[in-house]
């Protein structure tokens, strides 16, 4: 831990790592493709974790909420993405909450923002620059989904200091958009992609050998991790993304049949806002126990 934080401190990198295993590491192959039983455990494994799609909700006022712990390629969350895409398809505002997100495929994160944008044209959402080979994997929509689309409503991103690497992408690249409104915390900057190398029979490293670049920003979220258009701490980002959506809904149909629904509704989450944002204040006030 305290090599890794050196390095990470020399280096300005949060990805570059050090692991240790108490079990003699296997020689592997880092370009070796895995093989149909590899993949067959793996895919298993993440069954057991539901593709890390969490939660699934229709919150009151009629608001999507989708809650991801994790971006699984979608060879295997594919089926469980389109299944929650259609649960969440008639609500008329979408919470998607990355709070504990750690990353994973971006290939998952690109048939998400699919999901938020329109089929035609195309659009171009990030490139990973590979400096081992000096190539460019281009990232875009694609025009064909096993589920509805998600579009002309307003759609709200959670973050937390947890969200890292794809999740941060996947904010990113709806913020520059500006098809998301992104709410929580600053999170800390994964940018870079690499893989791990084996240094010795009990430890390994990961080391960044890729970068994001976004095509419409010409940069990334590295250097300064994600900055939430609206910066609240996490424990009351769900409220917050929630009382936003449900006003921006009465902004917008102010003489529709659920208006009176939508003002009983706003009330009662404005009090648990307001309770929830004064228990944190009760206990940031509180004083420490030292030993």
């Amino acid at each position: 831990a305290m090599l890794t934080l050196q390095l990470q401190e020399l280096s300005g990198d949060r990805q570059l790592k050090v692991h240790f295993s108490p079990q003699p590491l296997p020689q592997i192959d880092p370009n070796a493709q895995p093989t149909p039983a590899e993949l067959a455990a793996e895919r298993h494994q993440s069954s057991l974790r539901n593709f890390d799609v969490n939660r699934v909700e229709r919150l009151r006022g009629n608001v999507g909420y989708l809650e991801l712990y994790g971006f699984e390629p979608p060879e295997f969350a594919g089926a469980a993405i389109a299944a929650a895409m259609t649960l969440i398809s008639h609500t008329r505002a979408l919470i998607i909450d990355i709070r504990h997100n750690r990353g994973g495929s971006p290939a998952m994160v690109a048939l998400l923002c699919s999901y938020l944008l329109p089929a035609y044209p195309a659009v171009h959402l990030n490139d990973l620059y590979w400096r081992p080979d000096d190539s460019t994997r281009q990232w875009w929509t694609v025009p064909h989904l096993d589920a509805p689309r998600y579009l002309d409503k307003p759609v709200y991103v959670l973050t937390s200091q947890e969200t890292f690497s794809a999740a941060e992408e996947f904010a990113y690249n709806l913020q520059a958009l500006e098809r998301a409104t992104v709410i929580g915390e600053h999170t800390a900057g994964g940018a870079h992609p690499g893989r791990g190398y084996r240094l010795n029979d009990h430890f390994w490293m990961f080391v960044p050998v890729g970068q994001s670049r976004n095509p419409l920003t010409q940069d990334n979220w590295g250097d300064t991790g994600i900055v939430p258009n609206v910066k609240v701490p996490s424990e009351l980002t769900l409220l917050t993304a929630h009382l936003m959506a449900l006003n921006r809904l009465l902004e917008t149909e102010p003489s529709g049949p659920g208006f009176c629904e939508l003002q009983r509704t706003l009330l009662i989450v404005e009090r648990e806002l307001n309770a929830r944002r004064a228990d944190l204040i009760s206990q940031l006030k509180q004083p420490q126990s030292g030993r």
